[in-house]
């Protein structure tokens, strides 16, 4: 049960213990303010009473004590001499006290028992005068002695009044004390309210920074330290988890994260274990491929040489033993003989195919610019016979583009594909053959296009066709070893482009390629036959 608030307090972000503090401080400088403010109010009433009311009451006191005595030595000095000027100041001595008790009725509204004894004192004033002073003053006008016991009685009642006046008096320096007291409390207690307020600011600017130094500094200072050890290789080293929940969150965090370092770690000196096996299975294949690489550069080299002879040999020997002995052979052994010859002959077309589909980007591999004006040009001239056997019409850009490539593989590339597109015709009908050029979609290919309108191709052959000794018809009907398209893609995948065949196009065959543009260039259409 004790645990609890600490648990509490534990789950408190430092945004929180910064937010409670300052609540905890607003509310306490809040509630001194108010004080102080009540007691500025206070304070202000207060003064106003003093200074406004009771010291301007005080005075009209004293004023009305002196109208008081005017009315008692005017009377005197009139009966004493008889003059009438005598009685001028006890005239004003009337005026002053009406106008003197006015004045302390209005500024002390707030004290009604002084107000009673004020007029008290107007009351026994009133009565002075109609008991004593008027009849004596109308006595002596007439001429008429007054009496002693009149005398005495005018004395008696006006020394009453004295009484009254000092009472008066008393009453107000004791309701100024009053308020003089009530004043100086309600300072104390406003000053009190001030300097709480400051004392609260600078301890709250003090609990911030001991909050801060507990809360943030001292976790974030052990956080660093931690963090300094893993730096330095100390992986195992824990991340310690102090301080408020967020704090105490990143420490996690940062733990979290150290684990996942020393798992990764551990990860990369396995992959690099097994890195350094696959690097010697590598090294030891790559000694596998030289050496493969050299058996086949000798098998190339028997094949161009020791396997060619022989076939030759068995070529010419047949077509001797036609010429010499085909009159006493049948039509059977004629056909016999025929079909060696011939079998040598594709037999020596197939070698030579190979030797060139093998030597693709390992013998021709000489990178220049090449104008591949030229290059179709001379392709077409090679091929100048079936184009004219055929009679097929060919339509070529009036400007190809400079690329870079070898101009050996790029003319084996051409001639591939404009024989095919002569080879490949329909029965009875005229070749027409297209060779279109334009920049690619991202600008930095040429995109080239050589279509017919033969026999096509059926979707479902697309990849096929590309594929080595591949062939979708047989010998006796279109020749061929098989290869060429093979060796096309060979080419221009060793040029950095792709080949593939346009199944959209149904009018015949469309191969399209890609060459990386070398430099600028336009192209311009124009018509060969």
């Amino acid at each position: 049960m004790n645990d609890s608030p600490v648990r509490g307090w534990r789950r408190l972000t430092v945004h929180a213990w910064f937010v409670a503090v300052l609540a905890v401080a607003a509310a306490l400088v809040i509630v001194c303010a108010v004080v102080a403010t009540l007691m500025l109010d206070r304070t202000a009433r207060l003064s106003d009473q003093l200074i406004d009311r009771l010291s301007p009451a005080r005075i009209e006191a004293a004023q009305l004590e002196n109208a008081l005595l005017s009315q008692e030595t005017g009377v005197r000095g009139y009966l004493l001499t008889g003059r009438s000027d005598f009685l001028d100041p006890y005239t004003e001595g009337v005026r002053a006290e009406q106008s003197s008790v006015e004045r302390i009725a209005a500024l002390l509204q707030e004290h009604p028992e002084l107000v009673a004894e004020v007029n008290a004192v107007r009351t026994e004033a009133a009565s002075w005068r109609r008991a004593y002073a008027q009849p004596a003053i109308a006595a002596k006008r007439a001429d008429a002695a007054v009496s002693e016991t009149g005398n005495e009685g005018g004395k008696q009642t006006f020394d009453a009044i004295r009484s009254r006046l000092d009472r008066l008096s008393a009453e107000l320096t004791r309701a100024r004390a009053a308020e003089q007291a009530d004043l100086r409390a309600a300072q104390r207690i406003r000053d009190w309210a001030f300097l709480s307020m400051v004392v609260l600011f600078l301890l709250a600017g003090l609990a911030m920074a001991t909050l801060l130094r507990r809360a943030v500094g001292r976790p974030l200072d052990e956080l660093r330290v931690a963090s300094r050890h893993i730096a330095t290789g100390d992986f195992d080293h824990p991340i310690p988890e102090r301080g408020p929940a967020d704090i105490r969150e990143l420490s996690r965090d940062v733990d979290l994260m150290r684990k996942k370092m020393v798992h990764a770690l551990q990860e990369s000196h396995e992959n690099q274990g097994r890195l350094r096996a696959q690097a010697a299975d590598l090294d030891a294949q790559a000694v596998e491929l030289r050496r493969s690489n050299a058996e086949l550069e000798q098998f190339a080299y028997v094949a161009s040489h020791d396997l060619q002879e022989p076939l030759r040999k068995i070529a010419t020997f047949c077509q001797l033993l036609q010429k010499r002995y085909g009159s006493v052979l049948d039509e059977r052994g004629a056909q016999y003989i025929h079909f060696a010859v011939d079998g040598a002959t594709r037999m020596q077309v197939l070698i030579n195919d190979l030797l060139s589909f093998s030597r693709v980007g390992r013998m021709y591999d000489d990178r220049k610019p090449v104008e591949l004006d030229d290059v179709v040009g001379k392709a077409l001239d090679d091929l100048s016979a079936a184009v004219e056997e055929s009679g097929a019409r060919v339509e070529r850009p009036a400007g190809l583009p400079t690329v870079m490539g070898d101009r050996t593989m790029l003319g084996l590339l051409w001639q591939n594909l404009l024989g095919n597109a002569v080879k490949f015709r329909r029965a009875g009908e005229t070749p027409e053959i297209r060779v279109t050029c334009e920049r690619g979609d991202d600008d930095d290919d040429w995109l080239f296009a050589v279509e017919d309108n033969g026999i096509g191709v059926e979707p479902e052959f697309a990849e096929k066709i590309f594929v080595i000794f591949q062939r979708l018809h047989n010998r006796e009907t279109y020749g061929g070893t098989g290869i060429g398209l093979a060796m096309c893609r060979k080419i221009v995948e060793n040029h950095g482009g792709r080949i593939w065949l346009d199944t959209a196009y149904t009018g015949g065959t469309r191969i399209r390629f890609t060459l990386p543009v070398s430099g600028p260039g336009t192209v311009h259409q124009e018509s060969d036959s």
